[in-house]
């Protein structure tokens, strides 16, 4: 899976937040990333909150989301190369002062990089991935890759016999194959419920097709 860097200029505001949020949750559905969603739109609002609140409401800022290596990365870009996150031990009932430390707690790691004119606040997610253009290491993805494999190359041939399974062994195994092609597509960032409706749209055509 091809995971490209994106980047996205906003202006610092309240009201920017949720859509960030948003657009982060639909990028890592597109990459297969479901599982670590969350916590990646909690980084991305506590990073622009921190510009909001310590650099100014109406600041041009961008998020930029790439992967480095097999984990991935959100960087917040502002103007400001003096007011500098600060990670500080927040009471639990203090109003401010907790943004970094969320991100401290979330992230696998956090840092500032700074520029002439201008600051890069980032963060790094790990994921489960086999390398950057890979998909989540789950037993299921790995199954159903070989099972394609030897779906495509016995559609190619038809030389050999199919073996015969009992009824009750086969619809076993049926079940267990369409487990894991479900597990395949929502690794691959496809919705396993829009695929289970078109398959079963194809399979009621089909039986009503014949004769």
């Amino acid at each position: 899976m091809c995971r490209k860097p994106w980047d996205l200029a906003f202006t610092a505001a309240p009201e920017e937040v949720g859509a960030l949020r948003r657009i982060m949750r639909l990028h890592l559905g597109i990459w297969g990333l479901q599982d670590i969603s969350d916590e990646a739109q909690l980084c991305v609002s506590e990073l622009v909150s921190n510009v909001i609140t310590h650099v100014g409401v109406g600041t041009p800022a961008t998020l930029m989301v790439s992967m480095n290596g097999a984990n991935l990365r959100i960087e917040v870009r502002d103007p400001d190369t003096r007011a500098l996150p600060t990670l500080v031990d927040a009471a639990t009932d203090a109003v401010a002062g907790r943004g970094v430390a969320l991100v401290d707690a979330i992230a696998d790691r956090w840092g500032v990089q700074l520029g002439a004119d201008h600051k890069v606040t980032w963060c790094e997610l790990s994921t489960r991935l086999t390398s950057p253009i890979g998909h989540v290491a789950v037993p299921g993805v790995a199954r159903a890759e070989a099972l394609l494999g030897i779906y495509t190359e016995a559609e190619q041939s038809s030389a050999s016999e199919p073996s015969r399974l009992g009824v009750a062994l086969a619809e076993e195994a049926v079940i267990n194959v369409i487990t894991d092609v479900l597990h395949w597509l929502r690794a691959h960032g496809c919705d396993p419920e829009d695929v289970l409706d078109q398959a079963q749209t194809h399979y009621e055509a089909q039986i009503n097709a014949r004769p």
